[in-house]
């Protein structure tokens, strides 16, 4: 739920991210047919921009490709991304997540390789985190998938009186097992 009281979903299988009107169930903005493919993980950013994990489905793009995305919704503009050349270096077809953190990076959670790194805002990886565990998957087989992943601070609520350690400073929320 938005701060409006209006609700951003994403209609993963139509590649549209939207808010909806709460009390009259009418579109205010949708985006991203011709644009998206299998999105996750749609959010507003304290901008008003929307921030969004694009698997990268794309029936352009001869190639998958995964990209985050910083889209404008009164211009329908991306003003933001993430992706790499060749697109294949960054791809997670299904899951995955990105937030934007309080110093401006980007926390980028690539589910599918269970793979968690911070890039900048121009697209240098300052860090990198691989989940070591496995387990087995009678469709995914053996595999180390993450569903998403957060950074909180020290002084989230949530953690007031746990032990820490700084190398530990990202908390899974989910971890995805494909059950």
């Amino acid at each position: 739920m938005l701060p409006d009281g209006n609700v951003l979903t994403s209609f993963r299988l139509l590649n549209t991210v939207a808010i909806i009107d709460r009390h009259s169930g009418a579109f205010v903005w949708k985006w991203g047919r011709g644009e998206l493919g299998h999105q996750h993980d749609p959010h507003l950013l304290p901008n008003g921009n929307v921030l969004l994990f694009d698997n990268g489905w794309h029936a352009a793009h001869p190639t998958p490709r995964s990209r985050v995305l910083e889209v404008q919704p009164t211009t329908n503009t991306i003003v933001w991304s993430y992706e790499t050349t060749p697109g294949w270096k960054f791809f997670s077809s299904f899951i995955s997540g990105a937030q934007r953190l309080p110093n401006g990076n980007t926390l980028i959670c690539e589910g599918m390789t269970g793979r968690l790194f911070e890039v900048t805002t121009l697209g240098e990886v300052v860090w990198e985190y691989v989940n070591p565990f496995f387990s087995d998957d009678e469709r995914l087989g053996r595999n180390n998938t993450v569903f998403r992943a957060y950074r909180y601070a020290p002084d989230f609520p949530g953690l007031r009186g746990k032990a820490w350690h700084p190398e530990e400073y990202i908390w899974m929320n989910h971890l995805y097992a494909g059950r």
